[in-house]
């Protein structure tokens, strides 16, 4: 099992706006895909950066799921945030394998 982590740091008024965003349009559209069994969405808390932090997870059984998922679905999703929020956020993505 996989964990594909985004985490976005959002401009404080951009913040509100990109949550609901997220959740009800960016992550329905991100498990349609059906590369992904699960998702969470965290808000950081003791984040050192300026702005606001989240972390958006999503959980692929198999490493050719979450390839299949970059290959063929991410990059439109990514495109849409992008235009959506240009400026207005830096993210980081990072996926990690489960252990144990």
């Amino acid at each position: 099992m996989f964990l594909y982590n985004v985490t976005l740091i959002l401009d404080d008024a951009a913040a509100e706006e990109w949550l609901q965003w997220m959740q009800d349009v960016h992550i329905p559209k991100v498990m349609a895909s059906g590369m992904f069994v699960s998702n969470r969405l965290l808000k950081v808390v003791d984040s050192p950066n300026e702005g606001v932090t989240y972390c958006a997870q999503y959980v692929a059984e198999t490493l050719d799921n979450y390839n299949n998922y970059q290959e063929i679905f991410a990059p439109a999703l990514q495109e849409e945030l992008n235009e959506r929020y240009k400026n207005r956020f830096v993210a980081y993505r990072t996926l990690m394998e489960f252990i144990g």
